[in-house]
C-alpha cells in the first residue's frame, strides 16, 4: 500500500472532491481525519471509509478560521503522533448569476481570492508547524485551469487558483529543504461532480450553449477529447502523497488532459 500508516487531514472531506481522495487515501493504507464546515456529509465519507475497512475520524472544521484548524491539528496529534499529509480541498458555494468582469462587484471578484488563499495558507502553515518537528510531510491542494488560461465569467476564480499555485511554489521555496513537499493538482473540468456542473451549467447559458454544447466545448479542447474524472484526479493524489513522488515538489499537476499543453 502507497500511503501505509501515513496520517492525512483533509480540509473540504464532505465534497466530491475531497471525498474521493479520502477514499483513495484510505485504500492505499492512509489513516484519515477528515474535516468541513459542515459535519454530516463528512461522517458520509469517514462511514464509507470504514465501512470499506479503512480508518477515518469525521470533525466539523472551519478551514477559514485559524484557532479552529490549530485544534484540529493538536488533537490529531495528540492521537495520530504526527501529520503526514495535508490535503485542502475546500470549495465555494457558485454565483447565482455570471457576469461579465466590468459589471463584476469588487466584493464579489475578491471573495474567491481572498477564501481560497486564507484557507490554504492557514491549513498549509498550520501543518507545517508539525511537519517540522518530523522533518518529513506533504501538503497539497487543488486548483482548475483557469488558473493558466483566459476563461470568461469566472470573476476573480482564475486569479484566485494562479494565486494559490504561487503559494504553493512559495511554500516549497521555504519548505523543502527541511524535508516538507508542497504539491497541487489542476485538474480538467470533472462534470461529474455537482459543483463543477452546476458551474458548467450557468457558464453555458452566460456563453448562449446548451449545458451538452458547452461541455463538448470544453473537452474538445483536451488531448483525450474529453473531460476530467474524479477517480484519475485521486489517483494522482494518492502517487503525489506518496513517498514514490519524493522528486516532486513545488510544482501543480497538470490534469488537464491536454487542454494546457506543458
Amino acid at each position: 500500500m502507497m500511503l501505509k500508516d501515513k496520517v492525512a487531514v483533509i480540509y473540504g472531506a464532505g465534497g466530491a472532491i475531497g471525498g474521493a481522495v479520502a477514499r483513495a487515501f484510505a485504500s492505499e493504507g492512509a489513516d484519515l481525519y477528515l474535516t468541513g464546515r459542515t459535519l454530516a456529509p463528512v461522517e458520509f465519507v469517514a462511514k464509507d471509509v470504514v465501512a470499506a475497512g479503512g480508518s477515518a475520524e469525521a470533525a466539523e472544521v472551519d478551514a477559514l478560521d485559524e484557532q479552529a484548524v490549530d485544534q484540529h491539528l493538536r488533537s490529531v496529534i495528540d492521537k495520530a503522533g504526527r501529520v503526514d499529509i495535508s490535503f485542502n480541498a475546500i470549495g465555494l458555494p457558485n454565483p447565482k448569476v455570471r457576469v461579465p468582469l466590468v459589471e463584476l462587484d469588487v466584493e464579489q471578484f475578491s471573495m474567491p481570492i481572498s477564501t481560497y488563499t486564507r484557507s490554504y495558507f492557514l491549513t498549509a502553515r498550520l501543518a507545517a508547524r508539525r511537519m517540522l518537528e518530523e522533518g518529513s510531510g506533504v501538503i497539497m491542494t487543488i486548483t482548475a485551469t483557469p488558473s493558466r488560461t483566459g476563461v470568461p465569467f469566472v470573476g476573480g476564480g482564475g486569479p484566485a487558483m494562479a494565486a494559490v499555485e504561487a503559494l504553493t511554489r512559495g511554500l516549497s521555496a521555504e519548505l523543502a529543504p527541511q524535508g516538507i513537499r508542497v504539491v497541487g493538482l489542476r485538474p480538467q473540468g470533472i462534470p461529474e461532480t455537482s459543483r463543477i456542473k452546476e458551474s458548467f451549467e450557468g457558464y453555458a447559458k452566460a456563453s448562449g450553449m446548451s449545458w451538452e454544447q458547452f461541455q463538448e466545448s470544453l473537452a474538445g479542447r483536451t488531448h483525450a477529447r474529453r473531460l476530467s474524472t474524479l477517480a484519475e484526479m485521486a489517483n494522482v493524489a494518492v502517487f503525489i502523497a506518496s513517498d514514490k513522488a519524493s522528486g516532486m515538489t513545488g510544482t501543480t499537476v497538470n490534469l488537464s488532459l491536454g487542454s494546457l499543453d506543458d
